[in-house]
Order: structure tokens, then C-alpha cells, then sequence
């Protein structure tokens, strides 16, 4: 099943009332790109409702220096970002006196300290900081930045191949060979079976083969010409309703059905 392309999932995260039906119908059904969706969502609903921020202060610089510190950033950017929006501790503002100014602890082993001054404008800067979250248009934008960053993270995550299932096989009847099978998801959705075997019993050539639980139904995925083989799992095909992987000894005699003559056997599970 194709999925959903980053510009239309982040589109349908960002706008409650965005007219796309198909886009909507594929996030019913597609449990992937209903999860991206719903990381997406989450996201956005965290910048919707501006926080409050009477009980916030101005980091010390420690704390940014430990944000260039694990990003790796530049010397340039080594200045704490915030170091102008706080007054020197210590230092009186322009007009007024020491005692406008005093000294709070912040915690932490250094013992530094920030400074308090008097509200400015009767507002203070809790007030200022609430203003800039109540501009209109802010958080739409915060939003859309939240999104895109959130989604790009998803995308490096999504860019891995990842595993789905895996199953130990073992062998059937006469045979003695074992081995593992796992199904991977590539980057694109599509999905993949890697067999191993630890040697090649066949005395024909040996198909692979995803069987139903009750043995009724199955699905030939490819010929596997050595002790390992990786072949693609055809889309739409659900493995909840084919779990058995299958390695078969077929005869050269023409005839597609399954010889019935089993070498390994295992039950894919998550």
C-alpha cells in the first residue's frame, strides 16, 4: 500500500478543516501513516494553547551551553542566545537605585545568581512573554515550524529499514536444516522476506512459500537458489493472514503447486 507524502500528512495535521477525503480515508486504514499522523497531531496540539508564563524564568547559561555542547554547534554561536534579555546580576537599571535590583539564588552547584528588577511598563517580563504567544498568527506558525521539525524526524526515523516480524524455522519430516526468517520494511513501505538456512537440503530447487494458519491457503514469494534469499512481499498481502514461512524441495516437473515435501517451517510473529 503506497503511503501518504510528507507534504500531504503534515498538511492534514496542521488543519483540522483541510479537504482531503482520500488522505483522510488512507489514515483510516494505513496504521503507519496513522501513527506519523498522530505524532504530527500531538505536536501541533502542543503549541496550540499558549502556556503560561508567570512561573517561568531566563535559563542560566549553563544550560545553553550544554545545548552547543551536544548539538555540536559552532564557536560563533557559543553566546548564551538569552544573555540580553536578563539584566546583569547585581547591576542596578539605568535610573534607579541598588535596591531595585536583588539577588536570587539559582539552583545548581555554581552558585551563580540571577537578577529581579521592577516590572517595566507596569507589565514585567512575565507580561511581555504572554503577549508574544497571544500575537495572532503565532501560533500557527510555532506550529508549522513544531510540525515540520517533528516530521522531520520521523523521516530520518522512517528512512531505516525496520524489522516487522521474525520467525525461527525448523525443519520438517526427514529434513534437518534450520534457519530464521524476518520481514523488513524499506523506506518506501515495501516490505521484504530474508530467509537463511544453515545448508541446502533440496533435491530439486527450493521454494519459498507464506502459508495460512490452517494450511488452506498459501503464497509463493520466490525460488531460492542459495542458503540465504531475500524476496519482496507482495502489497496488500497480510501477513496476519499468511504467518507461515515455508521453504519447500520442488521437483523440475512444471507443476507451480507445493510439492507437499517441507525442509524448514516457522510462524512469523512481531
Amino acid at each position: 500500500m503506497p503511503h501518504l507524502d510528507p507534504d500531504e500528512l503534515s498538511l492534514l495535521a496542521l488543519y483540522d478543516d483541510w479537504v482531503d477525503d482520500a488522505g483522510r480515508e488512507h489514515l483510516r486504514v494505513c496504521p503507519a501513516c496513522a501513527a506519523d499522523y498522530a505524532a504530527l497531531r500531538r505536536t501541533v496540539n502542543a503549541v496550540k494553547s499558549p502556556p503560561d508564563p508567570s512561573g517561568l524564568s531566563i535559563p542560566g547559561p549553563n544550560v545553553w551551553a550544554g545545548i552547543h555542547r551536544e548539538l555540536g554547534l559552532s564557536a560563533s554561536l557559543e553566546g548564551d542566545p538569552l544573555a540580553a534579555a536578563a539584566p546583569e546580576a547585581g547591576t542596578a537599571q539605568p535610573g534607579k537605585g541598588p535596591a531595585a535590583v536583588r539577588r536570587l539564588p539559582v539552583d545548581g552547584p555554581s552558585g551563580a545568581h540571577r537578577a529581579e528588577g521592577p516590572p517595566v511598563n507596569g507589565r514585567g517580563r512575565a507580561g511581555r512573554s504572554a503577549r508574544w504567544w497571544q500575537r495572532p498568527g503565532t501560533w500557527m506558525a510555532a506550529a508549522a515550524a513544531a510540525v515540520l521539525v517533528a516530521f522531520g524526524a520521523l523521516w530520518v526515523v522512517n528512512r531505516e529499514p525496520r524489522e516487522l516480524a521474525g520467525a525461527e524455522l525448523a525443519p520438517v519430516a526427514q529434513h534437518s536444516a534450520t534457519g530464521s526468517a524476518k520481514v523488513v520494511q524499506q523506506p518506501d513501505g515495501s516490505r521484504r522476506l530474508e530467509v537463511r538456512l544453515d545448508k541446502d537440503e533440496a533435491r530439486g530447487y527450493q521454494e519459498v512459500w507464506l502459508i495460512a494458519p490452517d494450511l488452506s491457503r498459501l503464497v509463493s514469494v520466490g525460488v531460492m537458489n542459495a542458503e540465504t534469499g531475500t524476496f519482496d512481499v507482495p502489497a496488500g498481502l497480510d501477513l496476519a493472514e499468511y504467518p507461515i514461512v515455508d521453504v519447500s524441495d520442488e521437483p523440475v516437473d512444471g507443476n507451480p503447486a507445493h510439492s507437499s515435501d517441507s525442509i524448514v517451517r516457522g510462524t512469523l510473529s512481531s
